[in-house]
C-alpha cells in the first residue's frame, strides 16, 4: 500500500515505520494535506490526516486511487464525507482518545475562571500581589449544564459530581439509564440555559449544531454565567459571545476553540493576499474576544496528552491493520 501520513511529528513517524513499514510504501509530510499539496498524496491508496487538512472533494478527486481516509481526530467535519461515500472510500476516526483528557482540560478552564488562576498570574507578573477583586467561588453547589452528553460530556458529569455539583444535561440522544447511575438530569436546551451557572458545550460541529449558541438563546442564559467550549468553535456564534460578555449576562468564557480559529494560525497570509480579505472581520472579532479579561483561551489542546496523543496513534494504525485484513472499525 502507498500511505501517506498528513501533519506527523518525528516521534509518530518512528512508531509508524515499525507498525508499517514492511510491505508498504510510507511518505511523511508535516504540512496539513490541501488542495494545494495534493500532488504529494496522487498515489496514495491510503491517507492519515488531522484535524488541519482540509480534504474537499477536488482533492479527493485528485487522489485516484484512494480507498481508506483516517483522521488522527474525533473530529471529521474537516472531511467532505459524502464525496467520499460517492467514491466508495472509507474515513475512519479515533472516537474515544480523548474522554478523560478533554474532560480533565475542560475543568482547567472552569477553574481558571472560577478561582481567577489567569487574573492572579497576570498581576503577580507585574510585582502586583494585591487580592482585590480575585474573589472566586466554590463549584460544590452549583449546577454545570452539559451539552452533548457523549463519551466527553459523560466524563465531565462524572468529574462535576466528584466536586459536588448539580448536572443538568442536553442532548438528542439520551441515556437514561447513566443519568439514574450518575444522578443527573435531562432537560431542554432552554431550561438548561436558564438553570446552569456554568454551561460547557461537547456536541459535534455539524449542519445542526451550528451556532448552537447563538444571539435568540444567549439572551436566556442565567446572568453571570460561564460558558467552556473545548468541542469546535462552530457551536458559538462569535458575536452572540461578544454581546453576551460585554452586557454581563456571562461573567466569563473558557475557550480551547474559536469560530475560524484557522484565520489566527494564517495571520500573515491574510494580510498580504487581497483575496483572502473578506475573511479578515472574523479573525479581528476573535482578536476582540482575546482581549477580554474574563477570558481563558488555550490554543485547542484539549485534546494534548501524551497519553491521549499515543492512544490516537494506536488506534489510527489499528484501523489501517483492520482495513489491511478486509475489516473496518471506527468507520463514520
Amino acid at each position: 500500500m502507498q500511505i501517506a501520513f498528513f501533519e506527523v511529528k518525528t516521534l509518530e513517524k518512528r512508531k509508524i515505520i515499525k507498525a508499517l513499514g514492511s510491505g508498504n510504501t510510507l511518505s511523511f509530510f508535516k504540512e496539513p494535506l490541501t488542495i494545494k499539496n495534493v500532488d504529494k498524496a496522487k498515489d496514495a491508496d491510503v491517507v492519515s490526516i488531522f484535524i488541519y487538512s482540509k480534504i474537499t472533494a477536488d482533492v479527493i478527486k485528485a487522489i485516484p486511487n484512494l480507498k481508506l481516509i483516517t483522521t488522527r481526530s474525533t473530529g471529521f467535519d474537516h472531511i467532505d464525507l459524502a464525496t467520499a461515500k460517492a467514491k466508495k472510500i472509507i474515513v475512519c476516526n479515533v472516537p474515544t482518545y480523548g474522554d478523560n483528557t478533554v474532560a480533565e482540560h475542560t475543568f482547567a478552564l472552569i477553574l481558571a475562571l472560577s478561582r481567577n488562576v489567569h487574573k492572579s498570574y497576570v498581576r503577580t507578573m507585574r510585582n502586583d500581589y494585591s487580592i482585590e477583586g480575585l474573589i472566586g467561588f466554590d463549584l460544590k453547589g452549583k449546577t454545570i449544564g452539559v451539552i452533548g452528553t457523549g463519551k466527553i460530556g459523560m466524563h465531565v458529569i462524572k468529574i462535576a459530581r466528584g466536586f459536588g455539583m448539580n448536572v443538568l444535561a442536553f442532548d438528542v440522544r439520551q441515556d437514561k439509564f447513566l443519568s439514574e447511575v450518575l444522578d443527573f438530569t435531562y432537560v431542554s436546551l432552554e431550561h438548561l440555559l436558564k438553570n446552569a451557572n456554568i454551561i460547557s458545550l461537547h456536541a459535534p460541529y455539524n449542519e445542526h449544531t451550528h451556532h448552537l449558541i447563538n444571539k435568540d438563546n444567549t439572551k436566556l442564559i442565567k446572568k453571570g454565567a460561564l460558558l467552556i467550549n473545548t468541542s469546535r468553535g462552530g457551536l458559538v456564534d462569535t458575536n452572540a459571545l461578544l454581546d453576551a460578555l460585554d452586557d454581563g449576562t456571562l461573567s466569563g468564557a473558557g475557550l480551547d476553540v474559536l469560530e475560524g480559529e484557522q484565520l489566527i494560525k494564517e495571520e500573515k497570509q491574510l494580510l498580504h493576499d487581497p483575496t483572502k480579505m473578506n475573511a479578515m472581520g472574523e479573525m479581528l472579532r476573535d482578536h476582540l474576544l482575546l482581549s477580554h479579561d474574563n477570558v481563558v483561551f488555550t490554543p485547542h489542546i484539549a485534546f494534548y496528552s501524551q497519553e491521549a496523543l499515543e492512544r490516537i496513534l494506536e488506534t489510527t494504525l489499528d484501523n489501517m491493520q483492520n482495513f489491511f485484513n478486509n475489516k473496518t472499525i471506527n468507520q463514520v
